[in-house]
């Protein structure tokens, strides 16, 4: 399945044939995609408390994969996406314009994930002794 989430997508058949969305879930396993303003559903919600009100909520329902294709970012075609390399990982190119379609994962929020080590366990008092020859080595820099 070529189609990832947060990608752009074209319907190009059934009822929706010719919308474009952005992707909010996929199943792999059974071949469907989840299109944002795509095959929208009617579903009634009962009223669970007293002060509550039944309604009727709308939301996307999945279609075949088969069904959409890929946007280019850089072209702003619905394309068929192809396989290339780049830094020795396989990527999603563009076969038109030649742009690559996976962004490049750098950790949470753009940040180096950092992995923080455990703290000593020191007993109190070894802490103060400690803090107190840290003091002492601090002033006898400063009277140099």
């Amino acid at each position: 399945m070529n189609v990832k989430l947060n990608d752009n997508v074209l319907v190009i058949t059934g009822k929706y044939a010719g919308k474009q969305g952005k992707v909010i879930a996929t199943s792999p396993k059974n071949g469907k995609v989840t299109v944002e303003g795509v095959n929208i559903q009617h579903k009634t919600q009962k009223a669970r408390r007293g002060n509550d009100v039944s309604k009727i909520v709308e939301q996307e329902g999945p279609i075949d994969v088969s069904n959409v294709m890929v946007v280019c970012p850089a072209c702003d075609k619905a394309i068929r996406v192809k396989s290339g390399e780049e830094g020795g990982k396989r990527v999603r190119v563009c076969p038109k314009c030649g742009a690559v379609l996976d962004k490049a994962y750098t950790g949470k929020k753009g940040k180096e994930v950092k992995k923080e080590e455990p703290k000593k366990r020191t007993r109190k008092r070894a802490a103060k002794a400690e803090a107190e020859a840290a003091e002492k080595a601090q002033e006898e820099k400063t009277e140099e």
